[in-house]
């Protein structure tokens, strides 16, 4: 009996469907049209859903329901992680950026949740990982609220700081004297990061020592970055057609790492 063969034209229409999959996620998550803004605006609101189970989980991780929620989820960031590969314009290079590493390695603590339970607390870094993408920014810098994303970045960069180690403390030192829950966490996070330090909540031994050492130098070093990013003059992004510095004051007239006059021109126009 004769094989039969795989027609050239066949292969072409898989092809060609692979193709227009590829260019309708590009639209949709790269696009400006009305039905793009809409789907990224779901993608959106998705995450932010998922970032509260995330930050939540601690509180119910050992009730039945958990695991199906969590596996839920898991389904949810692979087909995101999916349309993503398929919608950028090379994979190799998308799947090498520490964005995209740092979303894989969260799914795959929720796919092995018993086995990577005192990682968990990680998955808290898909509120950096979602503050790196387009999705956000964009709508600002359409409504010309450019000037807040850098405060922006530098609050979730504190909050989601604030919740790792919030996670880190509570699946470590649980149980520890004065560690009995999440609030506990939370509570000696904030008082350490803040250096407030009313010492009722202390995490015991040389591990507790140093995570508190740790906490506090990076935890003031966000504070500063925050405090920065809110109260210095506000910058615009034009690149010096000379240098190349990209950050410049809204009113400047010449670059000032090299002089070259510049024309930066007025949000309105």
């Amino acid at each position: 009996m004769r094989q039969r063969r795989t027609t050239p034209a066949a292969s072409l229409t898989g092809g060609a469907r692979l193709s227009e999959l590829r260019a309708t996620l590009r639209r949709l998550y790269h696009g400006e049209t009305a039905a793009a803004r809409r789907f990224q605006l779901s993608v959106i609101a998705v995450d932010l859903a998922i970032i509260a189970f995330f930050i939540a989980s601690p509180l119910f991780a050992d009730k039945p329901i958990f695991f199906w929620i969590d596996y839920s989820i898991a389904a949810l960031l692979a087909l995101d992680l999916a349309a993503r590969a398929l919608a950028s314009s090379d994979a190799r290079v998308w799947i090498r950026q520490p964005v995209t590493l740092v979303d894989v390695f969260i799914l795959v603590t929720m796919l092995a949740p018993l086995w990577l339970a005192n990682l968990g607390f990680l998955r808290v870094l898909r509120i950096w990982t979602l503050s790196k993408s387009g999705l956000i920014w964009a709508p600002l810098r359409r409504r010309g609220y450019e000037t807040w994303e850098t405060p922006a970045r530098a609050v979730i960069n504190l909050v989601t700081f604030l919740f790792v180690v919030t996670g880190f403390v509570y699946t470590s030192f649980r149980g520890e004297e004065g560690i009995a829950s999440y609030v506990d966490a939370l509570y000696f996070t904030v008082a350490t990061v803040t250096t407030t330090g009313f010492g009722d909540v202390t995490l015991p031994g040389v591990a507790g020592k140093l995570t508190s050492i740790v906490v506090m130098i990076v935890g003031i070093s966000l504070f500063v970055r925050l405090a920065q990013a809110i109260f210095r003059p506000a910058k615009v992004d034009f690149r010096c057609p000379n240098c190349a510095l990209l950050r410049h004051d809204p009113d400047a007239v010449h670059c000032k790492a090299c002089g070259e006059p510049l024309k930066i021109p007025d949000k309105d126009d």
